[in-house]
């Protein structure tokens, strides 16, 4: 698979979407019911490919598509489309179908089906079935951006992040900085809280990175999600269109 695929969704910019927290807080309001997004993602500060989602809320269901088309040479690779369905719930989004799709070819998808009675992630890797033990939050490479406008207000401490891509389980690990960020972007300014994940503590064994900019006075939407992989390949999305209903 293609290394540029690897485009951090936290659309991206990164078992399911599952967090624990330094203190308590007060509850968010009421989530709207459609969020459009558009993103635009640069590799090593050059451009690369555009992003654009959609969430929708309807009854106790949701739905998150997201499309990502590259730029230039990466255009060649074909879109990226990733879907995630479930219900929703009191603790937010609980997904029952994620899917990944790299161009036309049926045989590159990745598809994650959550059995939760049995407590079972069941995967397909380009047709190879994977299984994995399911845990209470999880989430899919698709919905767990718009899980953050489900948690307690406001955010703070320590947030642990379960996610599957499909393929695999991943966790990310990040503290959250007291203060407010105001990122300008598209000409618009957002105050974010910024989430970082900790320390690396053995610097001769590289490791995948990512950071998150939530946007606080819009749902803790996304603004920004810079990755490295573990080659040293930067990959950063940032919010360019957002339209709340």
């Amino acid at each position: 698979m293609p290394r540029y695929i690897k485009i951090c969704y936290i659309s991206i910019l990164s078992a399911a979407l599952f967090f624990t927290y330094a203190s308590v807080a007060a509850a968010q309001p009421l989530p709207p019911k459609h969020i459009q997004t558009t993103y635009e993602v640069t590799k090593n500060g050059m451009p690369f490919a555009k992003v654009h989602e959609e969430f929708v809320i309807t009854d106790n269901t949701y739905k998150v598509e997201s499309i990502t088309k590259g730029i230039g040479i990466y255009a060649l690779f074909g879109e990226r489309k990733l879907t995630s369905v479930g219900e929703l719930t009191n603790q937010g989004l609980k997904p029952t179908h994620f899917e990944l799709q790299q161009g036309d070819n049926p045989k590159k998808a990745l598809i994650a089906d959550f059995d939760w009675p049995k407590s079972a992630l069941h995967m397909s890797v380009k047709g190879t079935p994977k299984e994995a033990e399911l845990t209470q939050g999880t989430q899919d490479l698709a919905s767990y951006a718009y899980q953050f406008m489900f948690l307690p207000a406001p955010l703070k401490g320590d947030i642990t992040v379960t996610l599957t891509t499909g393929k695999k389980l991943n966790q990310y690990a990040y503290k959250v900085n007291a203060e407010q960020e105001v990122l300008d972007v598209a000409g618009t300014s957002y105050k974010t809280l910024h989430l970082q994940p900790p320390a690396q503590l053995d610097a001769s064994k590289p490791q995948e990175t990512k950071e998150l900019w939530l946007a606080t006075e819009h749902h803790y939407v996304p603004v920004r999600i810079m990755m490295i992989d573990e080659n040293g390949q930067k990959l950063e999305q940032t919010l360019t269109e957002l339209h709340v209903e």
